[in-house]
C-alpha cells in the first residue's frame, strides 16, 4: 500500500498558471507572496502525508459509533486534527477580524485539496465547518459573529449543515422540523439525517445549522427558516455551558467514507434545542445556499483529491507489479510498459490535471468576485463563478468514479482485494455525485439558470476565451492539441444553440439533455486549461525554467487529453441534442 505524497509541484503550477496567483496579490492579499505560497504549500504537505494520511486505511477499517449518545471517532483523528487546529490551517482563508488569516481562497483550496487527497473522511469535518463560516459571516448578526466565529474560525469548534429529513432529500419544500419563538431564542424540534460529522468528542463543541419552520410561516421553501443551535449552549464570557437538547441517534453504515460519522441527529427530545435565528425569518434557504455553493466547489475538489491519491496508489502498484513481457523482449516486465496500463495510468492523470485545473480556476474566480475593485469584474467573475459550480461539482465527481474505478483495474484481480486500498478510494468516490445536490441536480441547474436564464452569455464569454487559447495552441508545436480543442469548443457551441433553439416550457427537452450537456461542458472546459497548462510549459521550457521533467509530463498529458478525453465531446453533444420524447416514452411499471 503506498504512501500519499503531496502533488507540490502540480499544484505550485496550477496556482501560477491556471489561477493567477500573482493577480490575486494585487486584489488586496499583499500576504500572498510566492515565499509564502511556497510555505504554506511545504507544510501542509508535511501535516497531510505524516499526520492524516496514515489514518485514511485503519479509519476506514474502524469507522465510527455512537456510545452514551455521542460519536466514538476513529483512533487517532483527534490528535491528526489538533494539529490541523494548532497550525492554523483552518483559518486560512477568513477574515482577520475573527482570527483568521485573510489569504485568498483558491489557497485554501490547494490546503484543502491535500487534506482531502490524505484522509477524505477526516476532511469532511472542517469543510462543513467552513461552510457554517462562509452562512454566519454572509447572514448572521453581529452578536452571533462574535460569540462563535472566533472558535469556528481557528477549527477548535466545528460546524454542521442539517438540511435532510427522512421524508425530505433534496426536496426541501418539506422540510418539517419546527422551531417555536422563545424571547430572543428559539426552540428546535425534529430529525435531520445524513449529518456528516453531526456529533464527535474531537472539539468542545459541534454548531449546527439546521433548517427549521416557524408555526405561521408560509408552506413550501419560502417557509424555511435557519437557525444556529450549538451542541453546548454558550455563556455570555465565551465558556462553554450547559448541554443543549440535541442528541446523534445513529451513524449510517455507508459504503465509504467509514471514517466520516454521518449521523442521524434528534433535536429537542426534551423541551427543545435551543437556537438562534441566523438571518430573517423565512429566508433560510437562501441563507444556506451561501454555504451550499461553497460546499459543491468543494466536492468537486474532493472528486480531483481523490482521483490524486488513486492515481499515486495505482502508478506506485503499476512501477512495482511484475508481468509478462514488452516490445518483443522475453523478459518479464513491471505492468507500467505495457501500452494498455500507460493508456489506464494516462486517463486517471489527465483528467485528475484537468479537473484540479478548472476547479482552481473556479476558486479563483470565487476571489475575484468579493476582491475585484470595479463594478464590472464583480459581476464578471460572480457569473463566471456560478456558471462553473455545476460544472466542477459534477464534471470533475462523475471523473472520480472512472479514476478510481480504472485505479482499481490496474491492479487486475488484487484490486478486488480490500487489502491492498484500491477499492477504498473507489468506495468513497461514489458518494460524490450523490451529496450536496446530486450530479442531476447540477446539471439542470447548469443548463437551467446558468445557460439559458442568460440567453448563454456567461458560457458565450467562457467560449471565446477558449477560443483564444485554442488558437495559440494551433500555431504553437501542439497544434494538434489546438485543432483538437477548436472542434470541441464548436461542438460545444452546436449543442448550445441547439438546447436553446428547443427549449419548451415545461422544461423537458433541456432536462433530459442537462447531463450530457453538463459532461460535454466538463470535457471542453478540462481541455481547454490543458491547453492553458500545455501553452504554459511550453514557454518555461523555452525560456529555460523549472523543472524539464514535469514540464516535458505536462505537454505529454495534456497532448494525450487532446487525442483520448477531447472525443468523449461529441459523443455528450450527440446524446445532447436528442429529443426528450424517447426518454419519457416508458411507462412507470415497464421498468420492472
Amino acid at each position: 500500500m503506498s504512501d500519499y505524497t503531496p502533488p507540490v509541484t502540480e499544484i505550485a503550477f496550477v496556482l501560477e498558471e491556471h489561477a493567477r496567483m500573482s493577480e490575486l496579490v494585487q486584489l488586496g492579499f499583499d500576504e500572498a507572496t510566492p515565499d509564502l505560497v511556497q510555505a504554506i504549500l511545504e507544510g501542509a504537505a508535511a501535516l497531510t502525508s505524516e499526520a492524516m494520511g496514515p489514518l485514511n486505511w485503519p479509519g476506514d477499517r474502524q469507522g465510527s459509533r455512537v456510545e452514551n449518545r455521542q460519536v466514538v471517532q476513529a483512533d487517532g483523528f483527534r490528535e491528526a486534527y489538533w494539529q490541523y487546529v494548532d497550525g492554523g490551517w483552518n483559518g486560512v482563508p477568513f477574515p482577520a477580524d475573527y482570527g483568521g488569516q485573510g489569504l485568498p481562497v483558491t489557497l485554501a483550496t490547494a490546503v484543502q485539496e491535500m487534506v482531502q487527497s490524505a484522509n477524505l473522511a477526516l476532511s469532511l469535518c472542517p469543510l462543513l465547518t467552513q461552510g457554517s463560516i462562509d452562512a454566519i459571516l454572509a447572514h448572521a448578526n453581529d452578536e452571533l459573529k462574535q460569540r462563535y466565529l472566533p472558535k469556528l474560525v481557528s477549527g477548535e469548534w466545528t460546524g454542521t449543515m442539517n438540511l435532510t429529513e427522512p421524508q425530505a432529500g433534496s426536496d426541501l419544500s418539506v422540510v418539517s422540523a419546527r422551531a417555536e419563538r422563545d424571547g430572543d431564542a428559539y426552540r428546535v424540534f425534529g430529525t435531520k439525517i445524513y449529518i456528516t460529522w453531526g456529533d464527535h468528542a474531537m472539539t468542545d463543541n459541534v454548531i449546527h445549522l439546521v433548517l427549521a419552520r416557524l408555526p405561521d410561516a408560509p408552506p413550501g421553501v419560502k417557509g424555511i427558516s435557519l437557525f444556529l443551535v450549538p451542541k453546548y449552549l454558550v455563556n455570555d464570557d465565551g465558556s462553554i455551558g450547559a448541554r443543549n437538547d440535541l442528541y446523534p441517534v445513529s451513524v449510517e453504515h455507508k459504503l465509504g467514507i467509514n471514517a466520516s460519522p454521518t449521523c442521524v441527529m434528534s433535536f429537542g427530545e426534551n423541551g427543545g434545542a435551543r437556537g438562534w435565528l441566523v438571518g430573517r425569518e423565512n429566508n433560510g434557504l437562501a441563507c444556506m445556499f451561501t454555504m451550499m455553493n461553497h460546499a459543491r466547489l468543494s466536492v468537486g475538489l474532493q472528486g480531483v483529491a481523490v482521483s490524486e491519491r488513486s492515481l499515486q496508489h495505482a502508478a506506485h502498484y503499476a512501477r512495482e507489479r511484475v508481468q509478462g513481457s514488452a516490445g518483443g523482449s522475453p523478459a518479464r516486465v513491471t505492468i507500467v510498459n505495457h501500452p494498455d496500463v500507460r493508456r489506464m495510468l494516462l486517463t486517471m492523470k489527465a483528467l485528475t490535471e484537468a479537473g484540479r485545473a478548472l476547479t482552481y480556476l473556479a476558486m479563483a474566480s470565487h476571489d475575484r468576485a468579493h476582491n475585484a475593485t470595479d463594478e464590472g469584474g464583480n459581476a464578471f467573475h460572480e457569473a463566471r463563478l456560478a456558471l462553473l459550480t455545476p460544472i466542477v461539482k459534477g464534471w470533475c465527481t462523475e471523473n472520480s468514479m472512472e479514476i478510481t474505478s480504472i485505479g482499481v483495474q490496474v491492479h487486475g484481480g488484487m484490486g478486488f482485494v480490500e487489502e491492498t486500498g484500491a477499492a477504498q478510494y473507489m468506495r468513497d468516490a461514489r458518494i460524490l455525485p450523490i451529496y450536496e445536490g446530486t450530479n442531476g441536480i447540477q446539471a439542470i441547474d447548469l443548463i437551467g439558470r446558468k445557460f439559458l436564464r442568460d440567453g448563454g452569455e456567461a458560457m458565450t464569454e467562457l467560449v471565446e476565451e477558449m477560443r483564444g487559447v485554442a488558437d495559440a495552441l494551433s500555431a504553437s508545436a501542439d497544434a494538434a492539441l489546438g485543432r483538437a480543442l477548436g472542434a470541441a469548443i464548436d461542438t460545444l457551441g452546436t449543442a448550445g444553440a441547439w438546447v436553446r433553439a428547443n427549449a419548451d416550457a415545461e422544461g423537458r427537452t433541456a432536462n433530459a439533455s442537462a447531463y450530457h450537456f453538463m459532461m460535454l461542458a466538463g470535457v471542453v472546459a478540462g481541455g481547454w486549461q490543458m491547453g492553458v497548462g500545455a501553452l504554459a510549459a511550453q514557454r518555461k521550457l523555452a525560456a529555460g525554467e523549472g523543472n524539464a521533467a514535469f514540464l516535458k509530463a505536462k505537454l505529454v498529458t495534456a497532448r494525450f487529453y487532446g487525442e483520448q478525453i477531447l472525443p468523449r465531446a461529441a459523443m455528450h453533444a450527440a446524446v445532447a441534442m436528442t429529443p426528450a420524447a424517447t426518454v419519457m416514452e416508458m411507462e412507470e411499471g415497464m421498468f420492472g
